[in-house]
C-alpha cells in the first residue's frame, strides 16, 4: 500500500533528525522534509497553509483555535523549549537595575502574540509584580523593517501596544535608548556589536533560571507540531503515527547524548551539561505528551487568557488530537 505523503517543516533540530533522515519512519507516512527557519516556518504556514504539518508557535497556534474554524490540530511534541531569563534585554540608557524598574517603561517585542514574551510578560508578573498592563509594548521588525503580527489581535484596552516606525528596528532602538528594554527570541545584534549600550536585565541567568525550575518545574514549551485540520481530519491515524515518530526520534538523541565513548555534540563538557540536566530535571527532561507537561502547559494558557490572547481559558486537552491524549497498554 502506498504510503500518505506529507510535507514537513521544521527547523535542523537534533531531536527531529532521526526523522528527518530516515533512522526513523512514521506508519504508513512517506514525509518530505524542509528545514527552515522557524520565522519563515511560522509565516508560511500561518498565512498560507503551505505544508502538511509544521513547528508552530505555541502562542500563535493558541490564537489560531480562537477561530470559528480553526485551522490546526496539534500533537504534543515541543520541537522549542526554552527558559527565557535570559530574553530580557535592556537599554543602558534605561535606568533598569531589577525586573521592578521595567514597570512604567517602553518594552519592545517583534510581535506581542510571539510565545517568548507571553512567558516573559508571565513570569515577570508572577515572580516580580511586573503586570502585562504596567509598561508600554513596541512592535516590528528586530533587526529588519516591516515586521507585522502574523495573526490579527483582538486585545483588551489595558494592554498598550503600538507599532515602530516604519524606518525602525527594535535592535537600533534599544542601543539608542529609543525604547528601554526588548523582550524577544533571538538576541538582537546590538547585543554583540554594541555591547556598552545593550546588556541582559538577568546577567546571571543560568541560576536564575535554574531557581525559577526548582520553584515551578516549569520547562517553558515554545513550539508544538501542527498539522493542517483538513488533512488530519481526512486521515485521523496521521496524529498518532507522528507523534510515536517524534518520540522514537528524541530517544536517538538522548542516547547520542549519553555516549561517552566520543562526543557527538561539539560541547566540551556536553557529558557534564547532560549529567547536571538529570540530576535537576530527571531523564526526561525534554518530555513529550500531555502528562508530564500539564502544568507548563496550564500556566501558559493562563498567561495567554490573562494577556487579552485568549477570548477564554483554554484547558491543555484543548491544544492537541485527541487521539494523542492516551496510548494503548499491554
Amino acid at each position: 500500500m502506498a504510503k500518505l505523503k506529507l510535507t514537513f517543516s521544521c527547523w535542523n533540530y537534533d531531536r527531529t533528525r532521526a526523522l528527518v533522515d530516515g533512522t526513523v519512519q512514521a506508519d504508513g507516512i512517506d514525509l518530505n522534509c524542509l528545514s527552515l527557519p522557524v520565522e519563515e516556518t511560522f509565516f508560511r504556514m500561518l498565512r498560507y497553509q503551505e505544508f502538511d504539518v509544521a513547528e508552530m508557535s505555541l502562542s500563535s497556534y493558541t490564537v489560531s483555535l480562537q477561530r470559528e474554524k480553526p485551522t490546526f490540530i496539534a500533537i504534543p511534541v515541543f520541537p522549542s523549549r526554552f527558559f527565557r531569563h535570559s530574553s530580557i534585554y535592556v537599554s543602558t540608557k534605561s535606568g533598569i537595575r531589577e525586573p521592578k524598574d521595567l514597570i512604567g517603561k517602553r518594552i519592545g517585542t517583534p510581535e506581542f502574540q510571539m510565545t517568548a514574551p507571553v512567558w516573559i510578560r508571565g513570569i515577570l508578573q508572577d515572580e516580580y509584580g511586573v503586570a502585562p498592563s504596567a509598561v508600554e509594548y513596541w512592535t516590528g521588525g528586530e533587526e529588519e523593517l516591516g515586521r507585522e503580527e502574523k495573526l490579527k489581535l483582538d486585545l483588551p484596552s489595558s494592554i498598550k501596544v503600538r507599532p515602530i516606525g516604519p524606518d525602525n528596528t527594535l535592535a537600533q532602538m534599544i542601543a539608542a535608548g529609543e525604547i528601554d528594554a526588548l523582550h524577544t527570541a533571538r538576541a538582537p545584534s546590538t547585543f554583540y556589536n554594541r555591547p556598552t549600550d545593550v546588556r541582559r536585565l538577568f546577567e546571571n541567568y543560568v541560576d536564575v533560571e535554574r531557581a525559577y525550575f526548582r520553584k515551578t518545574r516549569i520547562f517553558p514549551i515554545m513550539h508544538i507540531i501542527a498539522i493542517r485540520r483538513e488533512v488530519y481530519e481526512a486521515n485521523p491515524w496521521i496524529a498518532q503515527s507522528l507523534y510515536k515518530a517524534f518520540v522514537q526520534s528524541q530517544r536517538h538523541t538522548y542516547q547520542d547524548l549519553s555516549e561517552t565513548a566520543a562526543l557527538k555534540g561539539m560541547l566540551p563538557w556536553l557529558t557534564a551539561h547532560v549529567e547536571d540536566a538529570r540530576r535537576e530535571m530527571g531523564d526526561d527532561w525534554w518530555s513529550y505528551g500531555l502528562a508530564p507537561n500539564r502544568h507548563v502547559l496550564d500556566t501558559f494558557l493562563r498567561y495567554h487568557h490573562e494577556q487579552g490572547l485568549s477570548k477564554k481559558r483554554l484547558k491543555p486537552e484543548d491544544l492537541f488530537a485527541r487521539e494523542t491524549l492516551e496510548a494503548f497498554k499491554i
